[in-house]
């Protein structure tokens, strides 16, 4: 992503600066829906990772399916896009297989769950056919408030207000963590990630706005922290 537009050269609290309505409006929204987290979940970290992650999975799939028809449709490759995008879906998936073994939800959030993941894959899906650019930019800017999010939960472990409690194995065996690895270093690890998504995001809204970018193309920044090797498919 190109530096302008960006109000803080610092990876983990970047902040992409709204330019038009389009920017404006996917801010805003993010924003209010922001709001509604924190009003619902307050400090309950886990349960919200859990929540969000279940929604923070839809938008790489949809925009994977729909890039990938678009391929096909208009026969033509899509560089790069469509492996991003999948892989994206797939690690955030992997940040909820990880979190349901660190907070185990009750069924009044499993009923949430089926409610907020339907409702957003049909809005988000319809927003992407609209303005895949305003959907991008959507996306770099939930996955800023899940830098903030995660960067809070941090604070909360570190001053023990959240339990460090140890690593589930499947964070373990998908980070490469150590052995004895606690809650603290998966929150770092996820957080690594949704920094990876929030700069390939912009950057994918940049592009498709037709504004400068700089010399590494998007889809090759989200390597370390979205791309895992082949053998990932053992992973529920």
């Amino acid at each position: 992503m190109s530096d302008a537009g960006v109000s803080n050269p610092d990876p983990l609290s970047r902040h992409y600066l709204p330019r038009d309505i389009s920017d404006r409006v996917a801010f805003r929204l993010t924003k209010f829906l922001r709001f509604l987290a924190d009003t619902f979940f307050a400090k309950r970290y886990g349960h919200r990772a859990i929540i969000l992650e279940t929604v923070a999975g839809v938008p790489g799939m949809v925009g994977g399916m729909l890039r990938h028809m678009r391929s096909l449709r208009r026969l033509e490759p899509d560089e790069g896009w469509i492996h991003t995008l999948l892989a994206e879906a797939e690690n955030e998936r992997m940040h909820l297989m990880t979190f349901i073994e660190i907070a185990h939800p009750n069924w009044f959030e499993r009923v949430l769950i089926l409610v907020a993941q339907g409702v957003f894959f049909f809005s988000f899906l319809l927003l992407y056919v609209c303005s895949s650019r305003t959907a991008h930019r959507l996306v770099g800017y939930f996955e800023e408030e899940a830098v903030y999010s995660y960067t809070e939960y941090l604070q909360e472990i570190d001053r023990g207000a959240q339990p460090n409690v140890p690593a589930p194995q499947v964070a373990i065996d998908y980070w490469n963590l150590p052995a004895d690895a606690r809650l603290r270093d998966v929150v770092i690890a996820v957080r690594a990630d949704e920094a990876g998504h929030r700069d390939v995001n912009h950057a994918f809204a940049d592009e498709l706005a037709g504004r400068k970018q700089s010399s590494e193309a998007p889809r090759e920044k989200a390597g370390s922290s979205v791309d895992r090797p082949a053998s990932h498919s053992r992973y529920p």
